[in-house]
This record gives structure tokens, sequence and C-alpha cells, in this order.
């Protein structure tokens, strides 16, 4: 092989061809268009115009209201086994339509609709983010594989623009574990407190948009229903992402994984 074929090849050769399209597949995705971009696109106007919808007061209180929806959304996500599905439909059909109808309800009702609907979205969001989880191999009876699965909210929360080399997806990760020194063994509610205000501050923005987005008169019940399921595409790719690469991790190590991720982000 020619030295300038191997200075092209961008992954390491540890990984197999399948391995290396799914390892591509997933830095587009995390480094990809963030979700206040998409949701600015969906409704029509900018990140900064959705944001002066929001009232000072609901801003305020914003922080506690998305702590208490992912603690609640934990405990009734996992209650059951997130891959059950008594319908016919597909797992991510099923939780589309659960997520369209739940948006459309908020919606239909304008802010004070939307805040009542959010814990709602969120439990929904996040049996869609554990079943995909399982379907990657991961086993949501551990309590840390729990926290991996409201780790894609803050993944999902962060803008690639924000960040630059090293920082990202990994400088996060590695930011998210550190809440969680401690805690192997001591099971969920011993992850909760320190873990969800990491969560909460990253997933935040989003959710005020949708807030914003939703609180508009004009976006109503079929707003509220795209803006759901604009919530519903960008997290459940987020998910698909993060758990490719823990998977690949547990397969090849992490440092062959970490590394073919960076050739790959740099040579896009």
């Amino acid at each position: 092989m020619s030295d300038t074929s191997m200075t092209t090849l961008p992954i390491p050769a540890g990984l197999r061809s399948d391995e290396q399209a799914a390892l591509a597949d997933a830095v587009a995705i995390l480094e990809g268009t963030s979700l206040p971009v998409r949701l600015a696109s969906l409704v029509g106007g900018s990140v900064e115009a959705l944001k002066r919808r929001l009232p000072d007061s609901v801003q305020r209180m914003l922080d506690g209201a998305i702590r208490r929806a992912l603690e609640g959304a934990m405990q009734a996500a996992m209650r059951s086994d997130p891959k059950r599905n008594p319908t016919p439909l597909s797992a991510s059909w099923l939780h589309r339509g659960l997520l369209a109808a739940s948006g459309a309800a908020g919606g239909a009702f304008g802010l004070p609709g939307t805040l009542m609907e959010l814990p709602v979205s969120t439990t929904l969001l996040l049996r869609r983010i554990a079943a995909i989880a399982a379907e990657q191999g991961e086993d949501l009876s551990d309590p840390m594989v729990q926290a991996e699965c409201l780790k894609v909210f803050a993944l999902g929360g962060r803008d690639p623009a924000e960040d630059d080399a090293e920082s990202g997806y990994f400088a996060l990760r590695i930011a998210l574990a550190e809440t969680l020194k401690g805690a192997v063994g001591r099971g969920l509610g011993a992850l909760l407190p320190g873990f969800l205000g990491a969560i909460a501050s990253r997933f935040g923005a989003p959710v005020a948009l949708k807030l914003s987005a939703q609180a508009a008169p004009v976006i109503g019940a079929a707003g509220g229903a795209a803006v759901n399921i604009a919530f519903l595409e960008h997290f459940s790719s987020i998910a698909q992402a993060h758990f490719t690469i823990r998977r690949l991790e547990r397969e090849h190590g992490p440092v062959l994984v970490k590394a073919g991720y960076e050739a790959i982000r740099r040579s896009a």
C-alpha cells in the first residue's frame, strides 16, 4: 500500500469497515446542526426571537421545572421495560405518535399547556432513548446505564458551534462522569442530585426554545406536535450515536474509538 493511501485512511485499522461507517455516522450526528437551529427553522424565526417569547418569570423557574421533569422521567421510564410495546407499531413509530399527541395537547393551550406537557414528553423521549440503548447491548437494569440515558439530554443540548478541537462530545462526557464519582453501586438515587443539575443546565437551552416556540399563538396544536417530533428525531439520533460509540468502546477500547472519532472530525 502506498504512503498516500495510508495518509488518507481516517480511522484506525482496528475497526471493521461497517464499524468505521457506524462511527462516521455518529460523528456526523454529534457534530452536526444543533437543535436550537432546527427549531428556529421549524417555526420560521431566529433563535433570539424565540428566546424573547419566553416570559422572564418562566425563565426563572425553568431550571427547577426541568430537574423535576428529568427526575420524574427517569423513575417513570425505567419502571417498566422501555422495549415493551403492546401495539403492532414499531417502537419508533409508537414513541413518535405519543410525542406528537403530547405536543399537540400542550400546544393547543399555549405556554401553560406546554409546561404541563413537559414531564410527559420528557418521559417519552427517555423511553425512546432507553430502547435505543438496549438495542446497542446496554443493560438497562444498571444504574450507570440509566445515567448514560440521561446524559443524552445533555449531549443533545450542546451546540457544536460553541466547541473547538478537543472540547465537545468527549469533553462533555468527561465532565458528566465527574458528577457521578462515588455513585457506583449505590443505586439510582445516588446519581440524581448533582448529576441532574449538570444535565438540566444543558437540556435547558433546547427546552426553553421548545417552550418559546409552543407559546406562540400561531403555533397551536399542529406546531406543538411538530416541535415534539423535532425533539424526538434529534435526541433519538444523539442516542443512536452515543450508544454506538459506547458499543464500539466495549469491543475495541475507548482509546482506539476516540482516535477514530477525532480523525473523522478533523477530516470533515
